[in-house]
């Protein structure tokens, strides 16, 4: 299930022309509403991304989509999903996500603690008893935590490559490897490292806590909520000709890949999926954003949902090349079954990479604006990072993927409005001043800095619109005769609105 931390491959590449060319796709759904629209007009751009790597990477086919404001607004397949009878990528066909599977997982676990049947804080042993005479590497190791499971925290060595072949390991295979113990790289809870093992023990949690086989809770419980009816672990038990067979590509030829049985390790990297219904979940997912009241009527509480991107402070940092030519320094931790990268073209990307022999499949979000754009392909680790990071740029450069502004809070606004009376007096006495502000800079130096850039500035119009920070803080730019003024003004996190902050600077 391979999955580096931010790899390079993730990285944000800007879209050159000569990478939107190329073979014209099977067109294989319609776009949906206005926005829709505005998808659809850069959708040539977009194909010739996911249409030159896959010439460049080898893939005998490819479907993608993107998710905008609950619809899938755009997807199209390309290439075959068998080599011998080429038969055409569809919105359809069936692929195996390999890693992108623990996102489920990790959701099934986060909804039996909702229902208050299991503790992120508990030691996992609570849960799988095989654990209980592990031994760890040193005496004063904690033992290891349901949550350090979730953010791979703990203290299993990397297993890319053995997790990959451990999918169809029997559920009793599983038990006697859990109950002979398992060698830890380090202690628990000291840093991140990947484990298709932790995501398989989850499994087994799920398993033990709801009393049902994991793939049974997560498809009653998360998929069928969310009409993801084609979606389950069993590949071998349904329509084989809707499966896009997987292939590695070895002596400059597709070479076909063994299929590999559902079994205890599914949890990590089992899940089979199509494009009409993996929509689905970014939808759900992305309708958690932003915090709001109203119905909350989804399998699991948005407040839940938001948990994702809450990482464990094992961080991880890479330099790029910015849009702006500038270097970008890249930030990101793992969360629970998804990577949350701070990135300084498009904001915020909550994503998870798959890789499986036969399988390659990406899914990057942006969760502040309501945007998701996944890929599947049917070759061994052929991850679309590359293609889908450049159509998340183009979606933010063509303007359908900005981030959903904060709105003005009414006592925001009012004390946008002291703020002004304030400016207007030259007196900060006129404002409900938090007990900080007189001993920061008492009130005459206030008076004459105020007076001072007035007599600098030269008349300003004051009717610009504040920028909410949040709900209690914002910031404003007003134009004047002779420059620019700069405000700032923060409310006290007191119930009487009070003010902490209340600032006024020269801007250019």
């Amino acid at each position: 299930m391979k999955i580096r931390v931010f790899s390079a491959a993730l990285l944000l590449t800007l879209p050159t022309a000569a990478a939107a060319q190329g073979a014209a796709p099977t067109t294989v759904g319609a776009p949906e509403s206005v926005s829709a629209a505005s998808v659809e007009a850069i959708e040539p751009q977009i194909t010739g991304f996911f249409d030159a790597w896959m010439k460049s990477a080898h893939v005998p086919g490819l479907v993608y989509g993107v998710v905008k404001d609950g619809k899938l607004v755009l997807v199209r397949g390309l290439g075959v999903q068998d080599t011998a009878t080429r038969r055409p990528i569809t919105a359809d066909s069936q692929f195996r996500i390999a890693s992108m599977s623990k996102a489920f997982t990790a959701m099934a676990i986060l909804k039996l603690r909702d229902e208050d049947r299991l503790s992120l804080d508990a030691p996992a042993e609570r849960y799988v008893p095989e654990l209980r005479n592990w031994r760890y590497p040193t005496a004063d190791s904690r033992r290891t935590r349901v949550a350090d499971l979730l953010h791979h925290t703990a203290g299993f060595v990397e297993d890319n490559p053995w997790g990959d072949r451990q999918q169809p390991l029997s559920e009793p295979a599983f038990t006697a490897m859990l109950k002979a113990g398992v060698p830890l790289a380090q202690a628990p809870g000291l840093r991140m490292e990947y484990s298709n093992l932790g995501y398989a023990t989850l499994g087994r949690i799920v398993s033990n806590v709801s009393g049902r086989r994991y793939q049974d809770y997560i498809r009653s419980s998360i998929m069928t909520p969310l009409g993801m009816t084609s979606t389950g672990y069993d590949v071998l038990n349904g329509p084989q000709d809707l499966r896009a067979l997987g292939y590695r590509w070895q002596d400059d030829a597709w070479v076909r890949e063994p299929d590999m049985a559902d079994g205890a390790f599914g949890a990590m990297g089992g899940v089979q999926t199509t494009a009409n219904d993996y929509w689905r979940w970014v939808s759900f997912l992305l309708s958690a954003w932003p915090a709001r009241d109203g119905a909350d009527n989804g399998p699991i509480k948005r407040a839940t949902v938001r948990e994702i991107v809450e990482g464990a402070n094992f961080v991880n940092t890479v330099e790029r090349p910015g849009a702006s030519g500038k270097p970008c320094r890249v930030a990101s931790a793992y969360g629970m079954g998804w990577q949350v990268v701070n990135d300084c073209d498009v904001g915020r990307i909550v994503t998870h990479s798959g890789g499986y022999p036969g399988y390659g499949s990406i899914v990057m979000m942006l969760p502040d604006a309501g945007v998701g754009v996944f890929a599947f392909a049917n070759r061994t680790y052929a991850g679309p990072g590359l293609p889908v990071s450049q159509t998340l740029y183009a979606l933010r450069q063509a303007g359908l993927a900005n981030e959903r502004g904060v709105p003005v809070s009414p006592e925001l606004t009012r004390a946008y409005d002291i703020m002004r009376e304030v400016w207007r007096s030259g007196d900060p006495a006129r404002a409900p001043l938090a007990n900080n502000v007189v001993p920061d800079r008492d009130l005459a130096r206030r008076r004459k800095d105020i007076a001072h850039l007035k007599k600098q500035v030269g008349a300003c119009r004051t009717d610009a619109a504040i920028k909410p920070i949040s709900a209690m803080e914002g910031t404003f730019t007003w134009t004047c005769a002779n420059g620019n003024v700069a405000g700032r003004v923060q409310r006290a996190p007191t119930p009487a609105l009070s003010l902490q902050v209340l600032s006024f600077t020269a801007a250019k």
